[in-house]
Parts: C-alpha cells; structure tokens; sequence
C-alpha cells in the first residue's frame, strides 16, 4: 500500500471491491479508519470523501483467496552488486498467490528488468502473469491514476483488455489511450520513460553547469531553447540531480538490459548525475562555509519520500570536507542523519546554517534567502 499499491485500490475500489494488503499493522490501521498513510491530497480526498469498496489487511491468505486479479506493487530496489533489481518481494508473492489461488490473475505493477515476466510465466507454468506499467508521481499517485496519460498491458488476451477496463472504468479522464503490447515490450517502456526523463532533467542540468561556469543566466538559456516546440517548456527546471525511487534505479536498470548491446546515451544518462552532484558540491565548497545547512531531505514538495533524493549525494561530498552539516526534514524522527545533526526547529537551523541547500525553493526561507543555494530557476517541481 504505497504509492503505486494504494492509488490503484482506491481507484478501482469506486466500483469493485478491494483488499489493501500490507505487512504494516499501522498502515493497515489507518486506511480502514480511512486515513491515508502516504502524503497525497486526492487520496486523503477519497478515503475520507467518496464511497470505497476498500478495507486493508496484513491477512496475506485470507486476502487473495477466491481473488479474480491481485495487484502486486511492492519494491524491487536497485541491487549494486549484481546490477539488477531486486525482484525476491515480487516472486515471493507470486509465489504464494499461485498456491492460494491459483486461478487468479496477477498484475505485476512493480518496476522489473526487461523478460522478466517471461521468466516468471516459465518458472510457475502459468500465462496468468502480466505486466502493467505505472507512470505515477509522488504526491499525486491518484490524480495521474484518475487522469492517466496512458494504459499499457503488456497482454494481448482477453483477461488484460479486461483489466484495462477496470483502470479506465476508474479513470475520470474517458479518453485514455490504451495500449496492449507484448510483455517484453511493455517492461521496456516503463524503463525507456523514465530513462527519458532522467535524460531530460540531466540535459537542463548540464546547460545550467555550463551556464554557472561561464557566469550566464541560465533561466534566459532555457527560456530561449523551450521556446522551440519540439523541446517544450516542460520539465526543464534545474535541480541537484534526478532522484526518488524511479529514475535513478531505472536508468541503472536499463543500462545493465544494454549488456550486449552498443550504447553510448543511457550510460551518459547514469554518469551525468554523479558528475552534476560533483559539480554542485565543487561551488559550495569554493564558498568556504563552516556550517552548510540542508533544508529538506526530500526530492520536492507534496512527497515525504527521500530515498535516492540527489541533496544527499551533495551532503555526503560536502562532508567528506570536513564541513560540518546540519539537516532541517520534519519528516525524521531520528536525531542524526548520516552522522549529521537533525534540527528540528527552523529558525535555529536557519540561524546555525551559513549556507542553506536547498532543490526547491520555498516561502519558509524567502527570510534567508541570501544563504539559500539553489538552482530552482521557475519555482517549480
């Protein structure tokens, strides 16, 4: 019941009914008190508003038994030592769901390798394994569920056009775009997307490294290229680096898929992040501060989620300096982080800090805004 997990049961539990299964009992608790566990508005919207078909359970068996579809959306991280991701959470349940009940369809929504449904089918002898991507963001799993851009079933046969009528049944949006595609070819484009995107937020990163450089205005920069329609003016603010729980294990992802075939762009992809976070960290560490502040662990505002977020890979550089830091995130309960202090109080932080990191900026720091670094250029995610 994260994100992805939680969005698809309230939007399908609008008209059918709906088990929420999770291994947190506090997780559990609050949905069937109708709370949302997860920051997204049009979630705490529905749970608390609309009429849902939607309990939740930590009962695993007593869940899936007599179930037509189970949706399987839990986390396959990134695995560094053997360049895949780690699938064990998804083949676990696949497992068990093939022994309750094994007439049930099963949706795998989780992020996997290219030919791993493949793998799947042979290992348990059914075709019932699907995949369907998911193109969600944090903070507004639901609302890009209720308006998606697209559905992809990476299943030709009956039951996938069946399952792709219970996302649009859901959908506020009525003309969805529905794609049903082999299944490898819809595993690729879950990671091809997110390569994209990781692709874009670099190259608008690497303009602005440029521009820093050269001492030129990179918002006039990329105000001048967007305007060409080909390019947009979309998805071109400047950051510390891709980050969250998609993009960095999805390049990484696809690039070990490219094992044997010639590449050049999608290892450029995965490089460039390590080589933007060096090049951020060189400019604060040239200003000489004593104390560097860093105002929120997370990626943007509206997530609570800051695995993979691209201010930590600055944090860790700055520190390997010698340069004390000092962390602002309400969202830790912990009194360090990486062996830096938490401070729970903004005003000390801002006080404590002599220069404040910060990927997005915000009203709570417009008062320090001369300590703020930041390379958010149009006050957006």
């Amino acid at each position: 019941m994260g994100y992805v997990g939680l969005s698809n049961a309230v939007l399908l539990a609008q008209h059918n009914e709906v088990i929420g299964v999770d291994i947190s009992k506090q997780r559990v608790h609050a949905l069937n008190n109708r709370k949302s566990p997860i920051i997204d508005m049009e979630i705490s919207q529905f749970l608390t508003e609309r009429e849902l078909n939607l309990e939740a359970s930590t009962d695993f068996k007593a869940s899936i038994n007599q179930a037509d579809y189970v949706i399987v959306s839990t986390p396959t991280n990134y695995d560094e030592k053997t360049n895949f991701f780690d699938t064990s959470s998804v083949e676990e349940v696949i497992s068990n769901v093939v022994k309750i009940e094994p007439e049930a369809c099963i949706i795998v929504k989780s992020t996997i390798p290219v030919g791993f449904i493949d793998t799947l089918r042979a290992k348990f002898k059914t075709k019932a394994i699907i995949f369907s991507p998911e193109f969600l963001r944090e903070g507004s799993a639901l609302h890009d569920n209720l308006f998606p851009s697209r559905i992809i079933v990476g299943d030709k046969s009956n039951r996938g056009k069946i399952f792709a009528n219970l996302l649009k049944q859901g959908a506020i949006k009525k003309d969805v775009e529905v794609l049903f595609t082999g299944r490898r070819e819809a595993e690729a484009i879950k990671l091809f997307s997110n390569t994209y995107l990781a692709m874009r937020v670099a190259f608008f990163n690497e303009l602005d490294s440029f521009a820093l450089t050269g001492e030129m205005n990179s918002r006039e920069i990329i105000n001048g290229v967007s305007l060409d329609p080909r390019i947009g003016n979309h998805y071109n603010n400047p950051s510390f680096g891709y980050g969250g729980y998609c993009l960095p294990k999805d390049t990484k992802q696809l690039l070990a898929n490219y094992a044997n075939v010639p590449q050049n762009i999608i290892r450029a992809i995965v490089d460039a992040n390590s080589t933007r976070k060096d090049f951020l960290a060189d400019e604060i560490i040239k200003k000489r501060p004593a104390v560097v502040g860093i105002y929120r662990l997370v990626m943007k505002t509206g997530s609570n989620n800051f695995r993979q977020s691209s201010i930590q890979g600055i944090m860790k550089r700055i520190k390997a300096k010698g340069i004390e830091v000092v962390v602002y995130e309400p969202g830790l309960k912990e009194s360090v982080f990486f062996n830096s202090r938490v401070e729970t109080n903004l005003n000390l932080f801002k006080k404590r800090s002599d220069i404040i990191l910060a990927n997005r900026m915000i009203p709570d720091l417009a008062d320090v805004e001369s300590k703020v670094f930041t390379r958010d250029l149009f006050r957006v995610n």
